[in-house]
């Protein structure tokens, strides 16, 4: 084994702390497996086979979530996966999917057995490592789904101090005393800003750039630059999300999420120093992490790169359901039928035109989408606090952006004038109204669907909808259109959300719009409904619908609309 690997074992919780001979036991029971990229270590549902640890390359932990793959974290070598096989074998609730050339040294669980038999000393040291692994991920995964409540419960605790005076921060937290006092400030929706994954790998993109170009400009110190580049990175590959704990709606245009931030990799850094948290003498969270940098540009910038990288989902979501429209037009390409006009009978047309329709003007908004996309590639870093660029180097915009721009592999440009930028909220707003149009097409697709599979006997009953559950508590057999219903409200929602969108944009005053966490939190909600409505649309929906052919053919048959053929030939009187 090679030294590289060997580092990796050495750096895993689950082994670390066996000795040589116990090490070698292991390793007769242990083969070394490599992935090519794309691969599956495993997948979700799976028995879990094997315990492994990464020894090189790169591999994603994702859950399928409404049809997509969501990344929950990286993982790096020296990282294990399958801890739960030493203990019992149960199914994976993830996948692990290759994104670089990958080995991996695994012990199947098969073999599990003869280290109980003839090694039990050795099993109990393993057991015990892995439950305190595993009960580490569901700690973090406690924080997570319940909130702030639960973040700051801690039995070792160290003192921090601000302008306000001293508290206790729980020595586990990466947060600070400001994130402390903005969760207890801000209990307001319930909603931890760690629910948005890109806001936070956002927010890290920001905060490397703007490290690598203090650096690179003279203002930080190489080896600080370089431990606040690296936590960073951590948090871009989905580490440490749990400790961001502020509430998404908040006072002070957005000051807490940012030193959340700053909080979080100051004391990560210092870790990586090999100092302790809160050593803020050595790298602050405000001297340093936030260096040439202020909330009002740091804010803004990510939320612009978060709102991009969601939107990326929301498109691929729409360009599968367009897709399916497409799909289904061509399966009822031949299917005749009457068009309707203010709910009349129209002119005959086929179920395939009706459905291309559908998707026709959904690829129109994929269209408006990436347009809209194109303007929040606008930022203004480099404008500090209200966009004079007080306390930068003067060629530190250009630099950062620069900088951004290679870590998140956008094209970015810095707004011609910072001053303007600073209070100008218009590319939320021209965004927001964009989500609205996807939201009102939307829904009119929706109403189709509902109106067109009426009945069973008492309706239109054209197409029939897959039956995804009973309908009524009181009447039998009922079966109701609730896929369509549901995207039906999202839409609504997304209606609302951009009045609230409009108006905090609206109330900002001189030279900054404090309102910021509203316009994020709805705009995100937005397009995180949207995305997740379109896939269950199609999934759950469209990809099942059939045709009602023998009525169709019934109803244009016996329709009058057929008389409209006739007027070249007869008149219209």
């Amino acid at each position: 084994m090679n030294k590289s690997a060997g580092a990796a074992l050495r750096s895993n919780a689950v082994v670390r702390n066996l000795n040589g001979g116990e090490l070698r036991f292991l390793s007769r029971l242990a083969a070394v497996t490599s992935y090519p990229p794309g691969a599956f270590v495993f997948e979700e549902g799976e028995p879990r086979r094997a315990f492994g640890i990464l020894l090189r390359g790169r591999v994603e932990i994702v859950r399928r979530e409404e049809g997509h793959m969501r990344v929950l974290y990286l993982l790096r070598p020296g990282d294990s996966f399958g801890e739960g096989s030493l203990l019992e074998e149960y199914p994976h609730s993830t996948s692990a999917r290759v994104t670089e050339e990958a080995e991996v040294v695994e012990i199947p669980r098969t073999r599990v057995e003869e280290i109980v038999e003839e090694r039990p000393a050795l099993y109990a040291k393993l057991a015990l490592a892995a439950a305190q692994v595993i009960g580490s991920r569901l700690r973090q995964a406690n924080v997570r789904m319940s909130g702030p409540a639960v973040a700051y419960q801690s039995g070792a605790m160290r003192e921090e101090h601000d302008l306000l005076g001293a508290r206790l921060v729980g020595e586990d937290m990466y947060y600070g005393i400001q994130t402390l006092r903005a969760v207890e400030n801000f209990p307001i929706t319930g909603i931890p800003i760690s629910q948005y994954p890109h806001l936070i790998e956002a927010l890290a993109a920001v905060k490397e750039a703007a490290a690598e170009a203090n650096r690179d400009l003279g203002l930080l110190d190489p080896q600080l630059a370089d431990a606040i580049v690296a936590a960073a990175r951590e948090l871009r590959e989905g580490r440490l999300h749990e400790h961001f704990v502020v509430d998404v709606v908040q006072g002070g245009a957005g000051t807490s999420t940012n030193m959340n931030a700053n909080e979080v990799i100051a004391n990560r850094a210092l870790e990586l120093l090999g100092r302790r948290r809160g050593e803020y003498e050595v790298v602050h969270p405000n001297n340093h992490v936030n260096l040439s940098q202020s909330t009002n540009d740091v804010y803004p910038t990510a939320l612009k790169l978060a709102a991009h990288w969601a939107l990326e989902d929301l498109k691929r979501a729409i360009a599968e359901l367009r897709d399916t429209f497409f799909a289904k037009g061509h399966e009822f390409a031949n299917v005749l039928k009457m068009g309707r006009t203010q709910l009349q009978d129209a002119v005959p047309m086929t179920l395939g035109q009706e459905f291309n329709a559908f998707g026709v003007t959904l690829d129109e908004d994929i269209q408006r989408l990436s347009e809209a996309a194109a303007l929040i590639r606008e930022i203004n870093m480099g404008a500090t606090a209200i966009g004079t660029g007080i306390n930068t180097d003067p060629r530190y915009a250009a630099w950062v952006r620069e900088r951004l721009a290679a870590v998140t592999g956008l094209e970015l440009v810095t707004a011609p004038d910072l001053v303007e930028a600073t209070q100008d909220t218009g590319a939320f707003v021209q965004l927001s109204g964009v989500l609205k149009r996807v939201a009102v097409k939307l829904s009119k697709i929706c109403n189709d669907l509902r109106l067109l599979s009426s009945g069973p006997r008492a309706g239109l009953n054209e197409i029939n909808l897959p039956a995804m559950q009973p309908g009524s508590s009181i009447m039998p057999g009922k079966v109701n259109p609730v896929i369509p219903e549901v995207v039906n409200q999202i839409c609504f929602q997304v209606v609302g959300n951009d009045l609230t969108i409009t108006m905090a944009a609206e109330a900002g005053q001189l030279q900054l719009n404090v309102f910021e966490p509203v316009i994020a939190f709805n705009l995100f909600q937005s397009v995180d409904m949207l995305t997740r409505g379109a896939v269950v649309l199609r999934e759950r929906c469209v990809l099942g619908i059939t045709a009602n052919r023998e009525r169709l053919r019934w109803m244009v048959e016996n329709s009058i609309g057929l008389v409209t053929a006739l007027v070249p030939y007869i008149g219209y009187e």
